[in-house]
């Protein structure tokens, strides 16, 4: 008899902005003892991605809720999209502050000046069971530099900003909560997932940045770099 371990990965949560964000994924690992043939056979029908878990998910947290609830709770507290030129106007004459929740290597690359960074996502640091196999799963798909919720990041912004900050959140794509024909309910991103946090968390002047930091660069409005 020899002893066979076979892995499943069952995608969980979907990918926020194209490439450059990171999709999260249920990957199971389970021991199984078997004869040389039935190991053999199991093998081939791994092939075909069959994978079984032993690793445990921890709770769903308000950044993994369904967009479908996050763009709902955004509007009830009237969370507002602003494109690049009002957000730099607010910036200079009502003393908005930009919340940049891009990857600190992004944001040291470009920012806009007298912005703050806080990611939302950072890469995986822990070795639990479960993150283990997050990294197992990245890995199977080429990603070496999987992401995870970056559990401090309420923690961080409260140490920098007042409840009542006026803060303009950004990330690399904006998203929208606008209805399209194609997206009827908008399209999710980094930086609606931190607001949708913000408001749950009691921060009471939140705005979005509508076209993301994309667009504030192709405009070519001010831009300082940290390296």
């Amino acid at each position: 008899m020899a002893a066979f371990t076979s892995v499943a990965l069952q995608p969980l949560v979907p990918s926020f902005e194209g490439n450059r964000d990171h999709s999260s994924w249920l990957v199971s690992v389970k021991s199984h003892r078997y004869t040389t043939g039935q190991r053999l056979n199991q093998m081939n029908i791994a092939r075909g991605l069959t994978i079984h878990c032993a690793a445990t998910k921890p709770a769903k947290s308000p950044a993994e809720e369904d967009w479908k609830v996050k763009r709902e709770v955004l509007l009830e507290k009237k969370v507002r999209s602003v494109d690049v030129k009002e957000a730099l106007r607010l910036q200079k004459e009502n003393k908005f502050v930009i919340l940049d929740v891009r990857p600190e290597a992004e944001f040291k690359e470009a920012h806009p000046p007298d912005a703050i960074n806080v990611q939302i996502y950072r890469l995986i640091k822990e070795w639990t069971a479960w993150d283990i196999a997050r990294r197992a799963a990245f890995a199977f798909f080429g990603i070496f530099s999987g992401t995870e919720e970056n559990p401090e990041f309420i923690k961080t912004v409260e140490s920098k900003l007042d409840k009542n900050a006026k803060i303009i959140v950004a990330c690399s794509s904006g998203g929208t909560m606008k209805p399209t024909q194609n997206l009827p309910e908008g399209q999710q991103s980094r930086s609606l997932i931190a607001a949708y946090v913000l408001v749950l968390n009691g921060f009471t002047n939140v705005f979005h940045l509508e076209g993301g930091l994309y667009a504030w660069f192709k405009e070519g409005l001010p831009t300082v770099s940290d390296e």
